[in-house]
């Protein structure tokens, strides 16, 4: 059974996050959590927390047992884009662009 969570319009860009959810995808939760604990980048802590929500929806809602689950997907989206400005020198202005990004997990009981 596949059991998934996900995570909408996270303040991190998308190709800050999907460096970390490679190394996670095909994994078993308990070796997928200590791959995420050792990173130093803010962006491991809220795919943990993506990660964690899904193994908790398992338990909860479905009775699956955490050690049976493995990460079968990982993936991020982009999300909204929020236009910002930045004052320069004679009267002008620069573009900033804050990248938001969607989170998804899915967790697997079946051997692959």
């Amino acid at each position: 059974m596949q059991v998934k969570a996900q995570a909408k319009y996270l303040r991190r860009g998308p190709r800050k996050v999907r460096r970390y959810t490679e190394l996670i995808v095909g994994k078993g939760v308990d070796q997928a959590r200590a791959i995420l604990a050792v990173q130093v980048s803010p962006a491991c802590k809220e795919l943990a927390r993506v990660l964690e929500s899904a193994i908790a929806n398992a338990e909860n809602n479905f009775g699956i047992d955490a050690e049976d689950l493995h990460v079968e997907r990982a993936f991020v989206d982009a999300g909204m884009t929020i236009p910002r400005v930045k004052p320069r020198a004679r009267g002008r202005a620069d573009r900033i662009r804050k990248r938001t990004c969607h989170v998804t997990v899915v967790l697997s009981d079946e051997t692959e």
